[in-house]
């Protein structure tokens, strides 16, 4: 597989071109028009697969997944992972043990070695083969907790793969947070920042992020408002695609 570089066109396909962040991750697809990616992240929790898939099937809708080796060694995820493969869903790496690669801080600071994220991978992609999903067939990787520095990048390139992120700004990504955090959004406000960003600045080409797995303590599940999303960037003309 080539790799797909910042600014270039995708490895399979020549209508878009990758758009990159300033540590090199593809975070947006430009020339595809009216085209959104859903994407969804998950390690060991992953309560609300099925609610999304149904929403996607009734839709007839493509979705990324990106699963950790935690989320792919869990015997309760088998069967919910293995109707997202039969459902044609781009399936990738989310790494082994869903470890943080960089600091919080401002710096990012490395928190492993080149080598120890490669062999992060290597464990995350034999969780994949062992499902049938080829290393090929998963060309794009997303950081674990979504987060990384120019380093990793590198090192993730040299591994072999493409790393992807989500749009920046489209922030349904908080859907993670609980009540008792300072930085806690409803479903609500993330739905409504969202529309905002679409009204300012277009989701044309955008990756969208969806937990399907969130603490027990958030009750207020974005992947229950799902539907409701899809309908209204619908209603606005967009289109669904998978990563490929």
């Amino acid at each position: 597989m080539a790799l797909v570089a910042c600014g270039d066109k995708g490895s399979r396909h020549t209508d878009f071109i990758n758009e990159c962040d300033s540590y090199g991750v593809v975070v947006k697809r430009i020339g595809v028009g009216k085209s959104v990616y859903l994407m969804f992240s998950a390690d060991s929790l992953f309560e609300g697969a099925d609610t999304i898939l149904n929403v996607l099937d009734k839709h007839k809708l493509k979705g990324s997944f990106f699963f950790t080796g935690n989320c792919l060694r869990m015997p309760e995820h088998r069967d919910v992972i293995k109707r997202v493969i039969s459902g044609g869903h781009y399936v990738g790496g989310h790494s082994d043990k869903h470890i943080l690669y960089a600091d919080w801080d401002r710096m990012r600071t490395s928190l492993v070695s080149d080598d120890s994220l490669k062999q992060d991978l290597t464990a995350n992609y034999a969780e994949l083969a062992k499902i049938g999903i080829k290393k090929s067939d998963a060309p794009y990787f997303l950081p674990p907790y979504e987060w990384y520095n120019a380093q990793n990048v590198i090192a993730i390139r040299e591994w072999g793969v493409v790393p992807v992120n989500f749009t920046p700004g489209t922030v349904t990504f908080d859907d993670y947070t609980t009540p008792d955090m300072a930085n806690y959004k409803s479903s609500q406000e993330l739905i409504d920042a969202l529309m905002n960003y679409e009204q300012t600045r277009t989701l044309d080409g955008r990756i969208i992020l969806i937990h399907p797995g969130t603490s027990p303590k958030r009750t207020d599940k974005l992947y229950y408002r799902l539907e409701e999303i899809i309908n209204a960037l619908k209603s606005k003309g967009y289109q669904f695609d998978k990563l490929k």
